[in-house]
């Protein structure tokens, strides 16, 4: 994990990787913003089964959130049947997913939504190493090809492609993960399976995961606690410059739903994840969030900026007293501009604009700062200011 604040020798040098990739990025198409949707992962673990996924599916159109662009349903680990077929092909479990995937993958779609599903590249899953799932040989080493033409016969338009400590099976991370990509490609279905790979950071997929899949993960797992959020969100402040359309930073799926948030706790979760540019996966039942959650997760100002089709990554530019000041160039030569109060109570922060003083206030959607070089904003503990400007400009801090 990097704690460097602002730009780092980490930072230009992975700059530079990821330039020199070029149009050697993975050409499918696909993600040419992060990608945004739901997990199961994070809100019931191996409870999954059909009828809690139908039910994100259905929730998320209901929600609202569909709408707003949250399109992907990630069915995550112990989806499988203990063991493969005598054909050594994956199954579902027959128990708790009675219907078969691809039933379940056509149900999705009929909501206008996209199927996406799990895999792990060893012979264990990582609900097998850590939740004591009683599978046995459901990873896919040795299977890759049979693996991916199942995926997509199914209709699997995601692929979640998991580590889970493959280099115990003596694999390594990148021809690894380049494998899996020339499998969904030979099956003649790559240009409609986003590629999401997971190995936590550790290998600095960001130097290297360009050409090979759409999203990588950044960061060891996250917790339902505000201090995994806070950790992740400060060890992102080393990597602006490395992600870009089509090829993007995953700090990991959102926690809000789970575990204790604030209100504005909350706020900063989805804003900074916003200005990081990275993917929306909500993990979380959708049913249970009451409306004031779903208000921000749904906020079309906040999404915009997610979803930025210059696909740049914010920079944190200023920290002082305990506040991060974080900006991102946006298309058309916009500017979005984060006030992130790290610290533990209200702060008064005033910013300091230069010339083009005219931000519009991304939760509320007013104009603000019209006509003067300064605006003040009382930033409560854990929140997150955030604001939109026509054009890119200088901008600092003073905390009172």
């Amino acid at each position: 994990m990097f704690l460097v604040p602002g730009t780092s020798a980490i930072t230009v040098l992975a700059s530079l990787l990821l330039a020199s990739t070029g149009t050697d990025a993975l050409d499918n198409g696909l993600a040419r913003t992060p990608p945004m949707g739901w997990n199961s992962w994070n809100a019931v673990r191996c409870a999954v089964n059909e009828t809690i996924v139908r039910s994100a599916a259905d929730a998320l159109v209901d929600s609202g959130l569909a709408a707003a662009g949250y399109q992907y349903i990630v069915l995550d680990d112990c989806w499988q049947d203990y063991k493969r077929g005598a054909d050594g092909a994956l199954r579902a479990h027959p128990t708790k997913f009675p219907s078969g995937i691809a039933t379940l993958a056509s149900y999705v779609r009929s909501k206008g939504l996209k199927f996406g599903l799990y895999g792990s590249p060893g012979t264990r899953t990582c609900a097998m190493i850590y939740d004591k799932y009683p599978g046995t040989g459901l990873g896919s080493k040795g299977h890759e090809q049979q693996d991916a033409d199942t995926w997509a016969a199914w209709g699997v338009q995601y692929l979640k492609y998991d580590w889970c400590l493959a280099d115990k099976d003596g694999l390594v991370h990148q021809p690894t993960f380049e494998r899996m990509r020339d499998a969904l490609a030979a099956t003649g279905k790559g240009g409609e399976i986003t590629y999401s790979i997971s190995e936590y950071g550790y290998t600095k997929p960001w130097t290297w995961a360009a050409p090979v899949a759409n999203l990588w993960r950044t960061t060891a797992d996250i917790q339902p606690r505000w201090d995994s959020v806070a950790r992740i969100i400060e060890s992102q402040a080393a990597l602006a410059g490395t992600s870009a359309p089509g090829a993007w930073n995953d700090p990991d799926m959102l926690q809000i739903g789970n575990g204790k948030f604030t209100p504005e706790e909350t706020r900063s979760h989805v804003a900074m994840w916003a200005m990081l540019a990275a993917p929306l996966m909500v993990g979380t039942l959708v049913d249970k969030l009451p409306q004031q959650t779903l208000d921000v997760l749904a906020n079309p100002r906040l999404v915009a900026i997610d979803q930025d089709s210059l696909g740049k990554q914010a920079a944190r530019i200023q920290q002082t007293a305990g506040v991060d000041l974080w900006t991102r160039e946006l298309s058309g030569g916009r500017q979005a501009i984060a006030v992130f109060n790290t610290g533990n109570s209200t702060q008064s922060v005033t910013l300091s604009l230069g010339q083009d003083a005219a931000l519009t206030d991304v939760w509320s959607g007013n104009a603000v700062a019209h006509g003067t070089a300064k605006v003040t904003a009382q930033v409560k503990a854990h929140d997150t200011a955030v604001f939109t400007r026509r054009s890119v400009g200088d901008v600092s801090i003073t905390v009172a």
